[in-house]
């Protein structure tokens, strides 16, 4: 049943740049990132000098992906794209639990296999990140290719004395075997269960909000496991690290173990595989909030239980809520991902969701979506008509390239202040509105050229900081998205884009003839009603020119 092999190291194995020097920027000097363990937001120094591995737990592939999940995926795709843009080799593992009750009770009631109905969901996910311009993991394993991973894992748990088989009146093992937390005295660290001298906020509203996303059931331990609210049990804390299955359960669901036929409890994949994935001891384990308890404090138990050390920083992101209230399936609020996309850029719904720091509450509502295409209004429009005086765009090569150390400060303090996303974007803005002033100016000075090469630099930055949280509209997937995701390179326009030059130039020329009959009274009323439409009016010595506020 075991294991010879030993786990892989993905950074010289597989990943494509485990060849290239690492050149680490002198930015990293300044990260610092909360630790739920700790609560604490401290320096991050990661356990091998420029690497970082990060396992973040993904989806169970039960139904269609909503907007909940996808925050959490969008927000550590944003982690992940700062500890790049700051030079580090990523190993970023993200996996599937395509086995799990929900799963088959959902399938025997469509009349599925259950596989069958947790492939087609997960390729659903799949298709949700891509469209959003989530950057594919390392590896990304399924729960149901590590049963002999979860298997030998429990065994060590078993061997070194924290952990029970249950058997029946004839001593054979059932197929049931639990964690036992009363030999393990460091259960309740990450969550502060035996501390209350801290008060953490996030933590706080999670408990007020519930234990789990879609939970049924009362065991508070383990709310999604019916195996843990078994009388078996000989403590109410513990949880099942193996299960026997149910008499519903296909015969393909059930795998031969010493400890009895059966199939893996909530928690001991993860344990599994991030362990499998990135050895001994890695530097983030990420997930949404909701995870917080029972899932990752039974994870990091079992994981120090075996004898491997558990993950050196825990990092959760926060729900999105509707009207105050946390989103998701059980309470009928859940919004699903296609639906969103049919109302919606994919560009405007990733800004949305990416749009405040990931340890804040995202409300969502129609208004955080018309801010999200203001953004894109105002973004596509700035490197449009920066791509038109320049000539062209410079390749995406050289956004990409661009270090950490070279983009504007107050964009690099945000990202290391806990990757503070809303004051990273300020910076972006700012930019933006330097960048519109010195196109304004761009026919007024004699320096023209001076002034073009301040655009292009301008240009760049703003492009890479865009890029940095997965927005430059001009990166994949936005370019392939055309007019419903991209913005122009500046040397094609967009239909759109076209049809609004058309009718904004003719208003301009309407009031250039009023002023030039000295009718400035109608020249203001249109230039008021522009304004009013969200269009400013710069007026230069070679004429006016537009840009949208």
């Amino acid at each position: 049943m075991g294991n010879s092999q030993e786990p892989q190291d993905f950074n010289t194995s597989v990943m494509p740049s485990s060849l290239t020097p690492v050149h680490v920027a002198k930015a990293t000097d300044g990260l610092n990132l909360y630790d739920t363990a700790s609560h604490q937001v401290s320096h991050f120094v990661p356990l091998r000098p420029g690497e970082v591995g990060i396992y973040v737990c993904g989806a169970t592939v039960q139904s269609s992906p909503h907007i909940g999940h996808i925050r959490a995926a969008v927000a550590f795709d944003i982690v992940r794209r700062w500890f790049l843009k700051l030079g580090y080799k990523v190993t970023f593992v993200r996996n599937v639990t395509d086995i799990d009750d929900k799963i088959l009770d959902k399938a025997a009631a469509a009349g599925q296999r259950w596989w069958a109905r947790a492939y087609y969901y997960e390729r659903e996910f799949t298709e949700a990140y891509n469209t959003l311009g989530v950057l594919p993991p390392t590896v990304e394993p399924r729960a149901t290719g590590h049963m002999s991973d979860m298997i030998d894992l429990i065994q060590r748990i078993l061997d070194n004395g924290h952990g029970y088989v249950v058997t029946d009146a004839d001593g054979k093992p059932t197929g049931n075997v639990y964690f036992d937390v009363a030999s393990w005295p460091h259960y309740g660290e990450l969550t502060h269960q035996k501390q209350t001298a801290e008060v953490d906020e996030a933590a706080a509203v999670a408990d007020r909000m519930g234990p789990s996303v879609d939970a049924t059931g009362d065991d508070k331990y383990n709310p999604v496991d019916p195996a843990d609210a078994s009388p078996d049990k000989h403590d109410p804390r513990d949880f099942a690290l193996w299960k026997a299955p149910k008499d519903t359960d296909p015969e393909d669901a059930r795998w031969s173990t010493p400890f009895g036929v059966g199939r893996p409890g909530w928690h001991i994949e993860c344990s599994a595989m991030s362990h499998r994935y990135l050895g001994d001891g890695f530097d983030i384990h990420g997930g949404g909030l909701d995870l917080r308890f029972p899932h990752h404090e039974n994870e990091m138990a079992q994981t120090r239980a075996a004898g491997y050390p558990s993950a050196a920083r825990w990092m959760h992101s926060a729900w999105v809520t509707a009207k105050g209230e946390k989103m998701s399936k059980s309470l009928g609020t859940g919004l699903s991902v296609p639906s969103v996309l049919a109302e919606n850029s994919a560009w405007v719904v990733r800004y949305a969701l990416g749009s405040v720091q990931y340890r804040s509450m995202l409300e969502w509502s129609d208004q955080a979506l018309v801010e999200a295409q203001a953004a894109y209004d105002r973004v596509s429009n700035f490197i449009e008509r920066a791509g038109v005086a320049l000539g062209g765009q410079p390749p995406r090569e050289e956004v990409t390239g661009i270090s950490a150390d070279d983009l504007p400060t107050d964009f690099v303090a945000a990202m290391n202040d806990d990757v503070n996303v809303s004051g990273a974007t300020a910076a972006i803005f700012t930019t933006i509105r330097s960048g519109n002033t010195l196109l304004s100016q761009l026919a007024d000075r004699a320096d023209s050229e001076a002034v073009q090469a301040e655009v292009r630099e301008t240009l760049l930055a703003v492009r890479a900081m865009l890029d940095t949280l997965g927005l430059d509209p001009l990166a994949e997937p936005w370019v392939s998205a055309g007019a419903a995701g991209g913005a122009s390179d500046g040397t094609t326009e967009t239909p759109e884009h076209a049809a609004l030059e058309a009718l904004i130039t003719e208003q301009l020329n309407a009031r250039a003839e009023a002023r030039k009959a000295r009718d400035f009274a109608k020249a203001d009323q249109i230039r008021d009603t522009l304004a009013e439409a969200g269009i400013t009016i710069e007026d230069g010595l070679q004429g006016s020119t537009w840009s949208l506020k």
